[in-house]
């Protein structure tokens, strides 16, 4: 166990130092491709369009710098284990029982964002501002979750949810719905957390604390290697992320990190700890939800905007300490729920 905790530490300080190295690169293509942020129009989101009109020409699609460390050392250790002898093998964290499915999770989700951000730069697509609508998105989100479901269900034989303190129930091809309910929920509100400078990429980063130590508990010890190249690569992108961003994540990261946390909560069985794990995603979303049946039943609104982030910029806070004090909720619902988590396993 004591060389399983040295090789995720070595594992994730070499992620973050191969992003932050990768930083430089990727910062000057940004520029130099003209790949900047457009913002929804005044008229549509007067709350959004005071706070963050002076964003307008930010770079984005920094998280291209996590997605690519992350499998671009992958690939790396998987060849050099493959082909080379000696200690390389300790560097490999592909599995296909553990790791396969968050990779492919972590690359399809990565390219489908990395689309949608270029149409955003393009102007072009559904959505004000450019990019695609959330209706769209949806649907890309579910055909996600589907094939995701399906790998479980059908090629894993996976139907037994894990209650704390109850156990693990078999809930059948119920599986298959509450699997696409997870990943679909994840995707979407991550999505919707984006919107401060390092707001989910902090939130993403306990999130992934939180996760790897579950994995690590479990005995899945390459999941939680991948667990902590998520870490270091988070952490060396929120170095330039947090207020004033020198660049913007885009879909390409929101997507990407949203739907491989929901998947590495199902592999480790762990999706009802979720709300805990990824509580500010949960607020973020429902504020969503709340607002827009609010306006449609009632006809007026809950919250001065939404997400509820926006909320708390118009009553007067600053964008940066809005963060830190979600990044704070976050982190002590991320502790609650590793107690909840290891009590489960004790009583």
């Amino acid at each position: 166990m004591i060389f399983q905790t040295v090789r995720i530490l070595v594992l994730t300080s070499i992620a973050f130092f191969a992003a932050l190295a990768v930083t430089p690169f990727w910062s000057r293509f940004l520029k130099g491709h003209q790949l900047k942020k457009q913002i929804r129009g005044k008229a549509q989101t007067p709350i959004y369009h005071k706070f963050h009109e002076k964003k307008v020409g930010t770079p984005t699609a920094g998280g291209v710098i996590i997605w690519s460390t992350v499998l671009g050392l992958a690939l790396l250790f998987w060849l050099l284990g493959r082909f080379f002898d000696g200690s390389w093998k300790y560097f490999n964290f592909v599995n296909r029982a553990e790791t396969y499915l968050p990779i492919a999770a972590l690359l399809l989700a990565a390219l489908l964002g990395l689309i949608d951000d270029w149409l955003g730069v393009l102007g072009l697509g559904g959505a004000s501002g450019g990019g695609l609508k959330v209706r769209q998105k949806s649907v890309l989100y579910i055909i996600a979750a589907a094939v995701g479901a399906w790998w479980f269900y059908f090629r894993l034989n996976w139907d037994v949810l894990y209650v704390p303190f109850l156990g693990s129930v078999q809930i059948g091809a119920w599986y298959i719905p509450f699997f696409m309910f997870i990943i679909f929920a994840s995707a979407f509100s991550a999505n919707e957390t984006d919107g401060l400078d390092g707001l989910l990429g902090g939130v993403s980063l306990f999130a992934f604390v939180a996760l790897t130590t579950v994995a690590f508990v479990l005995h899945r010890y390459d999941l939680a290697v991948f667990g902590g190249t998520m870490i270091g690569a988070l952490l060396a992108f929120l170095w330039h992320n947090i207020y004033p961003a020198r660049f913007f994540m885009g879909d390409t990261g929101s997507m990407s990190l949203g739907i491989t946390i929901g998947v590495i909560s199902m592999l480790t069985n762990t999706a009802l700890l979720l709300p805990f794990f990824a509580i500010i995603l949960v607020i973020e979303s429902l504020s969503v939800i709340i607002q827009m049946a609010s306006k449609k039943l009632r006809g007026k609104k809950v919250f001065l905007s939404t997400p509820i982030h926006h909320h708390f910029e118009a009553l007067g806070w600053p964008e940066s300490q809005v963060t830190m004090r979600f990044w704070i909720i976050s982190a002590v619902f991320c502790a609650l729920g590793l107690v909840i988590f290891f009590l489960s396993k004790v009583l």
